[in-house]
């Protein structure tokens, strides 16, 4: 990561970063595409439009602090761990090398715990612009995404205006068994990853995929390892015996340049 300040901006000088690769690809859901190479968006009640430079590997990060720069961003957009690495040990198996190299610019975004846990509530069995449209509600009424605690008093009916269905009473038993002590999120970020996973899920409405994901984008559990029907797809004709050992404790980065490879490349399998 090599930054500096250009008037009220930042310029961020970082290989292996794409900002379709990282901000349009399911992991999150407040960013937008504003133009052809910049994107507006948040992380909890912090704004941030980026966008790329001409110059290969650049990013102007508009309006912003170095302060921010080196206490927000550089963790939310996981820029102190070496993607390049990552890739040339993935490129080991003869598929991940097909994924890497077709898309090398995929960054784990590292999110809120309670941001991502309550965003993958809401996207199960959803669309991402529907997904999108019930999230920029919530952070609409409460002017930022709200903390467990600014939604202690929600219910499933005072939630209605989210339009968010059946998902509502699953985001209010998710805020319950937090406030309670029986969910300690920090804890589930320490914790053995099955025991995890079997935590989060006792949550109602809280499945296997939504568990990983958020496991993934916000605990960084890079050993977690959503499926979706693409994913499964994947498994099915190139891992059935599983993934290679050159994945092992980040199966979840492996999934993301897999996961967009297969749903975007038009590759048949």
């Amino acid at each position: 990561m090599d930054i500096k300040k250009d008037g009220k901006d930042i310029l961020l000088k970082q290989p292996d970063f794409d900002l379709d690769e990282t901000l349009d690809c399911g992991q999150a859901f407040r960013w937008e595409k504003t133009g052809a190479d910049t994107y507006s968006g948040a992380f909890l009640n912090k704004k941030l439009t980026i966008s790329r430079e001409e110059e290969d590997g650049v990013f102007r990060l508009h309006d912003t602090t170095v302060e921010d720069m080196e206490k927000v961003w550089a963790d939310y957009f996981d820029l102190q761990t070496d993607y390049g690495e990552l890739k040339r040990r993935f490129s080991e198996d003869e598929t991940l090398s097909k994924a890497c190299a077709y898309a090398g610019g995929i960054r784990i975004l590292r999110q809120d715990k309670w941001e991502a846990l309550s965003s993958f509530i809401i996207s199960q069995n959803n669309n991402i612009p529907r997904i999108k449209g019930i999230i920029g509600r919530l952070c609409e009424h409460y002017g930022g995404y709200p903390s467990i605690e600014d939604m202690a008093d929600e219910t499933a009916d005072s939630l209605s205006y989210l339009r968010a269905g059946f998902r509502a009473k699953y985001l209010v038993d998710a805020i319950s068994r937090i406030r309670s002590g029986e969910i300690d999120l920090d804890k589930v970020a320490k914790m053995d990853i099955d025991d995890a996973r079997k935590l989060l899920q006792t949550i109602k409405g809280v499945g296997p995929k939504v568990a990983e994901c958020a496991l993934l984008f916000g605990f960084y559990r890079t050993e977690a390892f959503p499926k979706d029907v693409w994913v499964k797809r994947v498994m099915a004709n190139w891992y059935p015996d599983g993934l290679p050992e050159c994945t092992k404790g980040v199966e979840g980065i492996a999934q993301q340049y897999l996961f967009h490879y297969i749903r975007t490349s038009g590759t048949e399998i």
